[in-house]
């Protein structure tokens, strides 16, 4: 039985092995059309309808005035709502008393006001005591700044958030537990001395040695760019690039990447390749995801919960890489090696024939398999970081070395120090960012960029790989949080169902400045810049 299943695998890797990568959390749309590699366009979609143009915008922030300074607010003195009350149960506490009577349902909250002496980032640091974990959030003026989880244990803690800035005068600075009973002493703020400035040490080679001039030239351009500009970046759902044109039609540019899914389909590549490819030739840059089916002879999937492959059963001690078919089918045969491990295999043989046919025509892409390693909704996450490393170095060394593609920047999107696979198989990290859903148009720096640039280090590039709302290029340059790109989801985030440009996610002012912000990339630019 198990040679009868090889040969039947071997026959169906001959003719085609399909494994198409439905819709992610993000996006319903499918793309089901295909079309011929060899019948690309040449040319752009023509817009005939007049397009509004804006100024360019100077990079623009208070100017930071660094002082030494501590302020101590205690939370008995804030004006207390609803069910909020002074308590003194606890035998150590500072000041008359703290406050108590948050509930569990996250809608009772504790606003300080505090005064600010200067333009500078803070430290943010509660005091705070919970007989449980709480996840709070805190605010201002109606905007999320942070969230940190509470420790358990019923005894006074510090929980510090890191670098925000706050500008002189008069802050409102609120607390809110959104799922458990808190106590809450007091907030004291400091100036920080978190916030640094590190030059990049990231080389302009990629790490394959033996990569294509043309993914090279990318790879120069990036590092040469990096901390400079941050390049501006759209998901295309469709290959008419509609979502694209929305963003010309609503900021008067257009972005420099293009970010899409690559899938494997019955023949050759898909309208999405094709599209890919033509941005390219017409001057931009094509960065591709591949959201992979579970390659499973039963019950295929992109989320765990939909498929019953087990990447564990997969993963093996044998160095596999650089194996041919053959010789991992001997594998198979012999039970060295299990049906999981090798459906892989044909899966990623497969898609390195589709991505060789871009090869072939001098296509370079910015490439990011298997994203959001650190989480266990995507089956290739959730048997834990050990499995998924394994499996992004089999990928990375089986398409370089053994399948020959020169044309990849590897995009590694595990986004946590225990993903993290060992560096000389990426070239940038990058992290997807929905935090607090919508209209946060802040820089990310400490709960993204810090904490990523801390286990990643200074010689590799940062970006953002997926995002609900634009960053803020202002306050990107302001917190040294200059990420090298971002890429704006499509569908809900931009898309108002009618064809319109939404602003549910990102205001159309918010939208318009960073695309004609000094301190990012369009298209245009970039193409002068070349």
């Amino acid at each position: 039985m198990k040679k009868y299943i090889a040969g039947l695998l071997a026959v169906m890797a001959a003719l085609c092995v399909t494994t198409a990568c439905n819709s992610n959390k993000k996006n319903d749309k499918e793309s089901s059309v295909d079309s011929s590699v060899e019948n690309l366009p040449t040319t752009t979609e023509v817009t005939t309808a007049p397009v509004e143009t804006f100024p360019e915008v100077p990079v623009k922030y208070p100017k930071i005035e660094q002082k030494e300074s501590g302020v101590l607010c205690e939370a008995e003195y804030s004006e207390l709502k609803d069910s909020l009350r002074i308590a003194y149960d606890y035998d150590v506490f500072s000041g008359d008393g703290y406050v108590t009577g948050f509930g569990t349902e996250g809608k009772t909250s504790l606003t300080f006001r505090v005064d600010i002496p200067s333009n500078q980032h803070y430290d943010l640091s509660f005091s705070i005591a919970s007989d449980t974990a709480a996840d709070c959030e805190v605010l201002m003026g109606g905007s999320v700044l942070a969230e940190f989880t509470t420790k358990d244990g019923g005894e006074f803690t510090f929980t510090t958030v890191h670098g925000i800035f706050l500008g002189k005068g008069t802050a409102d600075i609120t607390l809110r537990p959104k799922n458990g009973e808190i106590s809450v002493d007091y907030l004291k703020v400091t100036n920080s001395t978190a916030l640094e400035k590190s030059d990049s040490t990231a080389k302009n080679a990629a790490v394959n040695e033996n990569a294509a001039k043309s993914a090279q030239d990318i790879m120069k351009f990036l590092n040469k760019n990096y901390g400079k500009y941050v390049i501006t970046g759209q998901y295309a759902a469709d290959g008419d690039n509609a979502d694209i044109e929305l963003i010309y039609h609503t900021t008067g540019q257009k972005p420099v990447i293009r970010f899409s899914e690559l899938n494997i389909f019955d023949d050759g590549l898909n309208e999405d390749a094709d599209a890919a490819a033509e941005w390219y030739k017409n001057g931009g840059i094509a960065f591709v995801s591949w959201f992979w089916n579970a390659p499973s002879g039963t019950k295929s999937g992109v989320y765990k919960k939909d498929t019953d492959f087990s990447l564990a059963n997969a993963v093996t001690d044998m160095d596999i890489a650089e194996l041919t078919q053959d010789e991992i089918r001997g594998l198979y045969n012999d039970g060295a090696v299990s049906e999981e491990c090798y459906r892989l295999i044909l899966d990623i043989d497969s898609m390195a024939e589709k991505l060789g046919k871009l090869q072939e025509q001098g296509i370079p892409l910015m490439w990011r398999p298997i994203p959001e390693g650190s989480g266990d909704w995507y089956w290739w996450g959730a048997d834990g970081a050990w499995a998924y490393k394994w499996l992004w170095e089999l990928m990375y060394r089986r398409m370089t070395v053994l399948c020959g593609l020169d044309n990849l920047i590897w995009v590694w999107n595990g986004q946590s120090a225990e993903t993290m696979p060992d560096k000389s198989t990426f070239d940038i990290a990058s992290a997807d960012l929905y935090i607090n859903d919508a209209k946060d148009y802040g820089s990310r720096y400490f709960e993204s960029f810090a904490a990523m640039k801390k286990f990643v280090g200074d010689d590799k590039l940062l970006g953002i790989s997926e995002c609900g709302s634009v960053p803020d290029i202002d306050s990107a340059f302001r917190d040294n949080a200059v990420w090298s790109f971002f890429g704006l989801w499509n569908g809900k985030y931009i898309d108002d169902g009618k064809g319109g440009y939404s602003e549910k996610f990102t205001s159309k002012d918010a939208l318009i400045r960073a695309y004609n912000s000094e301190g990012s990339l369009t298209l245009d630019e970039y193409q002068e810049m070349k």
